[in-house]
């Protein structure tokens, strides 16, 4: 494996099966995307209340999202890039609420498994500095989703 990944599911209402596909499928990312070995990232499931409290405070959008990414290795105003250290990589936390995951996997016909799978890579590809501002930034971001959820085996 590629990644150390700590998952959390705050709301208890996925199996070890979604589990360990996540885990799977983000190790599976990092591996099409070069990420170095032993980089750290986190994922917590949580409820539609708790990514609505987080969206607010931190993107003062009062409203519930399907996943938010805090990636740690944007560098703010005075910050100093470490080089040379044999420090494990630490990409940052991505964060999905499992309900809006539901509904979304219901609205676009397709499982479950492939809705997480979706949001989990979309919120790893942001902690890789991809973003979706412009258009042209927006087609890079999803057509690179796409093909690792389709390489992977996740098909709509």
């Amino acid at each position: 494996m590629t990644l150390e990944i700590d998952l959390f599911d705050e709301v208890e209402e996925l199996g070890e099966y979604e589990m360990a596909e996540i885990e799977k499928l983000l190790n599976f990312a990092a591996q099409k995307e070069g990420v170095e070995a032993g980089s750290e990232v986190s994922v917590t499931f949580v409820s539609n209340k708790r990514i609505h409290e987080i969206n607010l405070e931190y993107r003062k959008i009062d409203r519930p999202t399907d996943v938010i990414s805090f990636a740690l290795e944007e560098e703010g105003e005075g910050e100093l890039t470490v080089t040379g250290a044999q420090i494990p990589r630490v990409l940052g936390d991505i964060i999905i609420s499992v309900a809006k995951a539901r509904e979304q996997a219901e609205e676009y016909n397709h499982s479950f498994m492939r809705e997480l799978g979706f949001l989990a890579v979309h919120g790893f590809l942001h902690l890789l500095g991809y973003d979706h501002e412009t258009e042209e930034d927006e087609k890079a971001m999803f057509s690179r989703q796409r093909e690792i959820l389709n390489e992977y085996g996740l098909i709509r």
